[in-house]
């Protein structure tokens, strides 16, 4: 019969992309972990990995099995956690992926918070703008803005994105000020390329009751929200991104709002977890933390 021990040392091998590292988060030698994924690989007669010198990688077979893998081991947790009280001290790793910049301007002072208040807690965080399924990627959560799309997630909202139109005193000293979307084609625009299809964003409006989307000419494209902060202060032209993206510098007054009364609607940001997994106790807090109150 398969021993846990065996699932686990499979998990933790795909987790972290190699038995060398995945026997550090277990206190074992490599060839223990190495040992405990080739008898599940016989007791299944399966191959679950593909193995070079360097790193491994999943099989057809493996990915299949690694999901449910995450799916039994997230049980066996929440069952633990439940046997030590649903208010039970939140201890072991908390997973999360989140965008770049909202994870590092509004989500990691969260984590700091919660991090000073359960010492028993640890910390294993992820910023990218490539979406990413917490699933088969055995996180606890993601941090998600915008569209959702994944049945098998539960969605929580935790706070809103309001992207809005921004340029310096010192561009709109030289150029003026645009009085509706259409002025766009006069000015210099500068826009943000999406790092998981590779597409322009489009620049959003509400333009009477409806709302709209223009692809204004750019002679800047960037693929970093905050460099594109950073070109919209050196007076290189107009930008679109969130509110809380250029926050500081609206307090210092290096940039300021145009086309107020063009702003779209806000896009919901969600914390998303697996509905097939019970609420463990770092998970909980994880989620009191960033809904209350919810977070802007």
């Amino acid at each position: 019969m398969t021993s846990l021990q065996c699932v686990v040392a499979f998990a933790e091998t795909v987790r972290t992309g190699g038995f060398s590292s995945a026997a550090r988060e277990l206190g074992l030698s490599p060839s223990a972990v190495a040992k405990s994924v080739a008898r599940l690989e016989r007791d299944f007669g399966l191959r679950l990995l593909h193995r070079t010198t360097r790193q491994v990688s999943l099989t057809g077979d493996g990915r299949s099995l690694y999901e449910r893998c995450q799916r039994i081991l997230g049980e066996l947790e929440a069952l633990r956690a439940e046997a030590e009280g649903v208010r039970a001290e939140p201890r072991g790793t908390l997973r999360v992926n989140m965008p770049v910049t909202y994870g590092r301007k509004v989500v990691i002072p969260v984590l700091a918070r919660l991090a000073r208040r359960h010492r028993e807690l640890r910390f294993e965080l992820s910023l990218s703008d490539h979406r990413v399924d917490p699933v088969r990627e055995g996180l606890d959560a993601v941090v998600r803005i915008g569209r959702l799309d994944d049945a098998g997630l539960i969605a929580r909202a935790i706070g809103e994105q309001q992207v809005v139109v921004l340029a310096s005193p010192k561009y709109l000293a030289g150029h003026g000020a645009p009085a509706t979307p259409a002025d766009l084609g006069a000015h210099e625009c500068m826009s943000y390329r999406l790092p998981w299809n590779g597409r322009i964003r489009p620049w959003e409006f509400r333009e009477g009751r409806r709302a709209r989307e223009r692809l204004p000419a750019a002679r800047f494209v960037l693929d970093d929200g905050e460099a594109l902060v950073r070109a919209a202060v050196e007076g290189l032209g107009l930008i679109q991104v969130p509110a809380y993206m250029a926050a500081d510098e609206l307090q210092r007054e290096r940039l300021v709002e145009v086309l107020a009364d063009h702003r779209p609607a806000p896009m919901t940001i969600s914390l998303l977890y697996a509905r097939s997994r019970r609420v463990t106790p770092r998970l909980r807090v994880l989620i009191e933390a960033l809904t209350a109150p919810a977070r802007a």
